[in-house]
């Protein structure tokens, strides 16, 4: 099984990123997860799931919550420089910063890594992997756009939380699977969490 970083920013649609993490620790994927200050508010405010504390105990409370074995999930706090995903010799499939807020894609773009996440990105861009984007703004200004024309030219791939309604989503749930199934496709995992066009 492949190894994925996942990132968690301080913008709406934190059920992205946690549905992510549940999916990919479900399939037997081993996952690096670092969460924001504001991240952490956001699960807390959008999903109700309260992962506040140190490391120790928010490595707890997410094992706890995923129901999943020991090291499939690991987490760092944002501030934690000394974790493996700070360093290019720790190898990863892909990252993903889903949601990502527009201070983080500025910070990505632009090369400026204050935290875990902008650093854990800056590191998979430099050794030309996979970066997933899934920003999460709107309206959207021309910063917003420069910066995501930046990334796109180093080789992210920017995935905005776009639902289609051509599947006939029933559900949230419907439409959040939507996005996970474009994420999953772009990092070529076989998935079949949305019904594709013509089928």
């Amino acid at each position: 099984m492949s190894t994925y970083i996942i990132g968690i920013t301080g913008a709406s649609g934190a059920i992205y990123g946690v549905k992510l993490t549940s999916y990919l620790s479900g399939k037997g994927h081993k996952i690096y997860l670092s969460i924001s200050k504001e991240g952490l508010s956001i699960i807390a405010d959008e999903i109700g799931i309260d992962w506040h504390g140190n490391e120790l105990e928010v490595n707890k409370k997410i094992k706890e919550y995923f129901k999943i074995p020991e090291n499939a999930v690991q987490y760092f706090a944002e501030d934690n420089f000394y974790s493996p995903i700070a360093s290019g010799s720790v190898k990863a499939e892909a990252m993903i910063i889903v949601p990502c807020s527009m201070k983080t894609l500025s910070a990505v773009a632009n090369g400026f890594s204050s935290n875990l996440i902008e650093r854990a990105a800056d590191v998979t861009l430099k050794e030309k992997r996979m970066l997933v984007v899934v920003p999460r703004e709107t309206p959207l200004n021309s910063l917003h756009l420069e910066n995501m024309l930046k990334l796109s030219m180093m080789g992210a791939h920017i995935i905005p939380p776009s639902p289609a309604f051509y599947n006939q989503p029933k559900t949230i749930d419907d439409m959040v699977d939507f996005i996970i199934g474009r994420i999953l496709d772009s990092l070529k995992i076989e998935n079949n969490l949305y019904k594709r066009w013509g089928q």
